[in-house]
């Protein structure tokens, strides 16, 4: 009975933290908001009740000066930026010069352009701000580190379509970049759309938060493999993640942690997709629609963070293809970071569902003894549970 208070104090105790972090950084920030705004190009008019600061970076005012402060340190340590007219950039003007960036995916130029700066500048703000999140926000991307944090995951994923004891959804999506003909590693990103793609794969909670993600691998590699090349899969093969404890589903059925995916994935001991082919029992196919509604969490976020950090939803031309794996990273990072701050952002959905527009979903047939019969006692369970149901109903 005492869980969901601790929760709730640890959960006050974490918004106190990030409110006084916040107040350090939020005096004078009315007038330079102001002033900037005035410069942003491009704006649209806004309509009563939108907030525009958040619709230019992404995040509220207090999630902005979250940010701040724990960029501070390492964006203001080295190199000073200034404005073309001389004036040196504070930390606020380097934190939305780079949310913008981000955010936007517009030119160097033009960003350069609407803050009065070189698009040089623009470049290095960015880059240092990828460093300095990655550096200092990397703990808003982790898998729950507290069994009373996996607990409460594990009943929000079963309060969608009653899955018990589901750690995760998991999902990937291509990152399409513009390169040339003179690039001469082009072919190697070429994936089966004759796009130039780097694979994105993500583990997601309910409130779509990521929790693990892999990135950096080309686009042509299946979803299999990409899984299969990541440290969730060896500390998951060697029994160093999801093997918390199991729960009772009947006297005599167990049902240990596990993860959902499409059928782009492999079935295994802790992955669960759905049933494949067209003749199975209707059991099967209520079981394969539990798993696909519980799924679309992990979809909804990456069409989120695609649609929130545009620098990674549309071509992006002719990206340094070491550095891209990072900035995806910190995109995952703001991602987190504003639902962590940001109580609503849970409840607001992307305004498209498909991440991944003309990219068809694999099929994976590989099918592991363990995994089969981790699904066929969840369909078990769940055609148990219906039959009962049917027979209170005589």
């Amino acid at each position: 009975m005492m869980g969901p208070v601790r929760r709730n104090n640890k959960k006050k105790r974490k918004e106190e933290v990030i409110e006084k972090k916040a107040e350090v950084l939020v005096s004078g920030s009315a007038q330079w908001w102001d002033v900037l705004s005035k410069k942003i190009a491009g704006n649209p008019s806004f309509s009563k009740g939108v907030d525009e600061f958040k619709y230019n970076f992404q995040m509220s005012r207090k999630t902005f000066n979250y940010v701040c402060s724990l960029v501070k340190d390492h964006m203001m340590t080295k190199t000073h930026f200034s404005f073309v007219n001389g004036r040196p950039m504070m930390l606020h003007d380097q934190v939305a010069l780079a949310l913008c960036r981000l955010g936007s995916g517009n030119s160097l130029i033009s960003i350069g352009d609407s803050f009065g700066t070189h698009h040089s500048t623009v470049s290095q703000v960015t880059w240092r701000f990828v460093e300095a999140i990655e550096e200092k926000g990397l703990h808003h991307l982790q898998w729950p580190s507290t069994e009373q944090e996996l607990t409460e995951i594990k009943s929000k994923f079963e309060k969608i379509r009653g899955l018990p004891n589901c750690c995760g959804a998991i999902d990937t999506t291509h990152i399409k970049m513009l390169l040339t003909l003179s690039d001469q590693e082009a072919d190697t990103w070429l994936d089966l759309k004759e796009n130039h793609s780097m694979i994105l794969q993500a583990i997601v909670d309910p409130d779509m938060r990521f929790r693990d993600i892999v990135t950096g691998w080309p686009g042509n590699m299946s979803d299999s493999l990409v899984l299969r090349s990541s440290n969730f899969f060896e500390l998951c093969q060697k029994g160093d993640k999801l093997n918390g404890d199991k729960i009772s589903l009947s006297k005599e059925m167990e049902l240990s942690e596990y993860i959902i995916g499409d059928s782009g994935f492999p079935l295994l001991p802790w992955l669960v997709t759905p049933y494949q082919g067209k003749e199975i029992s209707e059991a099967k196919i209520e079981f394969n629609k539990r798993i696909i509604a519980t799924q679309v969490v992990a979809q909804r976020a990456l069409a989120k963070l695609k649609e929130v950090w545009r620098m990674i939803q549309g071509e992006m031309w002719r990206p340094d293809k070491h550095k891209l794996p990072r900035f995806i990273l910190v995109c995952c990072i703001l991602h987190n970071i504003v639902i962590d701050t940001e109580d609503e952002v849970s409840n607001e959905l992307p305004s498209f569902r498909n991440h991944d527009p003309g990219y068809r979903a694999e099929v994976c047939e590989f099918v592991d003894k363990g995994g089969s019969i981790l699904r066929d006692k969840l369909c078990m369970y769940f055609s148990g549970k219906e039959q009962n149901l049917a027979c209170d109903d005589i």
